[in-house]
């Protein structure tokens, strides 16, 4: 059978859906792009999916956003992403990708051979509503938007420790930007503490298949306190109760996240790798 790729359009999109719900847990990420934003864009923000097909049967895709912002693989063979990632190397610069290790491994290869700025191993933690712990704090909350002065510092430390970068100091009218637009579409919880939000978790993306939390972050004078694990029990809880299954990511390193994550009830499954290229 010939193997092509293809920009793939609205005929595409049953059987894009289809490939990714083979494993819903890794391609949580691609479902919830897929169920809020489709397969083409409708806006200003550009994007496009592109997959591998042996004849008619698509078996590997790649979504690419803002020109390479943001590329993501499906959890496939990664010698069918890879035959992605060469049909897009003369086009495409990759400037940042996350997703199944091997997956991405193969992208960069093509799209990105030189050494990255940031490079982390991470574990995909999944959890669904018959193996939560008892772990709650009803006093855990959506943010508002009066939130926003003592919410950004939160926001800030979490990219700062994970990406080693300070988005304030680079694009601070944008970042204050998206978190805000976070706040107004009811992604981001707080738990705040004698005046002052002491922890936040976002909804990074969602869909009829389950949701993936991101941006897990406790401030460091408030850490030991027991509020990651009962806040990550309650939004779990929240959240599981009308979907199937929740993801988190965590880097290998973190190895307190990671006893966290274990206790409320999540199981730690394939391993992710994150990259920033610029």
């Amino acid at each position: 059978m010939p193997v092509t790729v293809e920009q793939l359009g609205p005929h595409d999109a049953e059987a894009l859906r289809g490939l990714l719900s083979k494993d819903p847990i890794s391609n949580l990420y691609l479902l919830g792009l897929l169920e809020e934003f489709g397969i083409a864009p409708r806006g200003r923000v550009p994007f496009a999916f592109y997959g591998r097909f042996d004849g008619q049967a698509l078996t590997a895709a790649v979504f690419v956003g803002g020109d390479g912002g943001l590329v993501v693989p499906s959890a496939s063979d990664a010698t069918a992403t890879s035959v992605i990632a060469d049909a897009l190397a003369s086009n495409l610069t990759l400037r940042s990708t996350v997703g199944d290790k091997s997956s991405v491994d193969a992208l960069l290869r093509s799209l990105a051979p030189g050494k990255p700025r940031l490079s982390r191993t991470q574990r995909l933690f999944s959890v669904s509503a018959d193996d939560l712990g008892p772990f709650t704090n009803p006093l855990l909350r959506l943010a508002k938007e009066e939130d926003l002065p003592r919410l950004l510092p939160l926001a800030q430390g979490y990219v700062r420790e994970v990406h080693e970068r300070d988005p304030l100091a680079e694009d601070p009218r944008g970042y204050e930007t998206r978190v805000i637009q976070r706040v107004r579409q009811r992604r981001t919880y707080v738990l705040e503490e004698n005046g002052a939000l002491v922890f936040k978790v976002d909804i990074g993306s969602r869909s009829q298949y389950g949701a993936e939390l991101e941006g897990l972050y406790t401030l460091p004078s408030e850490r030991r306190k027991g509020h990651a694990l009962l806040c990550l029990g309650q939004i779990s809880r929240h959240l599981l109760s009308s979907l199937p299954r929740l993801t988190l990511r965590i880097d290998e390193r973190d190895d307190s996240t990671a006893r966290i994550a274990r206790k409320v009830g999540y199981l730690a499954g394939r391993t992710w790798r994150l990259v920033l290229v610029d």
